[in-house]
C-alpha cells in the first residue's frame, strides 16, 4: 500500500510552497488567514528571514507563529517557558500556531508525603 500523498486544499505541498504567503492565507482557515493578514510582528519577521538563511535548528520564542509552506521539513525550537523544544515540521501543521505543539507544562509527580505534612507525622523523630 503506498502512501497517501499530502494535499491542503487540494494542493500539493510543492504548489504550496510555489504560492506568496498571501494566496497561502486565502486557503487557511479564519484564525491564521486574520493572523498573516494583519502582518507580521517584527520576531516574526526575523523567524522568517532565519528560515530562509539557515539551515539548521532555529531557536524561537514566537509561539504564536502561523505553520507557513516554508517551514516544512524544517527543526524548529519552540520556548516552552524554561527550555527549547524541538518541532520538527510537517504538512500537517500548516496553518496551526507553533505552540500547539509545544506543551509549556509538565504533569506534577509526588513522592511520599514529607515530615509534618499531616497530624499523625507531626509527632515522629527526624532521624
Amino acid at each position: 500500500m503506498a502512501l497517501k500523498e499530502f494535499k491542503f486544499q487540494g494542493k500539493t505541498l510543492q504548489d504550496l510552497q510555489r504560492l506568496s504567503i498571501k494566496e497561502v492565507a486565502e486557503l487557511l482557515p479564519s484564525r491564521s488567514r486574520r493572523k498573516i493578514m494583519r502582518g507580521f510582528t517584527e520576531a516574526e519577521k526575523a523567524l522568517l528571514d532565519k528560515l530562509q538563511t539557515k539551515q539548521k535548528k532555529i531557536k524561537t520564542h514566537c509561539r504564536d507563529m502561523v505553520v507557513l509552506p516554508s517551514m516544512v521539513g524544517r527543526i524548529i525550537s519552540v520556548h516552552a517557558g524554561k527550555e527549547f523544544r524541538d518541532v520538527e515540521v510537517t504538512g500537517e501543521m500548516i496553518g496551526h500556531r507553533l505552540g500547539e505543539f509545544v506543551h509549556t507544562t509538565v504533569k506534577v509527580q509526588h513522592s511520599a508525603p514529607g515530615i509534618g505534612a499531616t497530624k499523625s507525622s507531626a509527632s515522629l523523630s527526624v532521624k
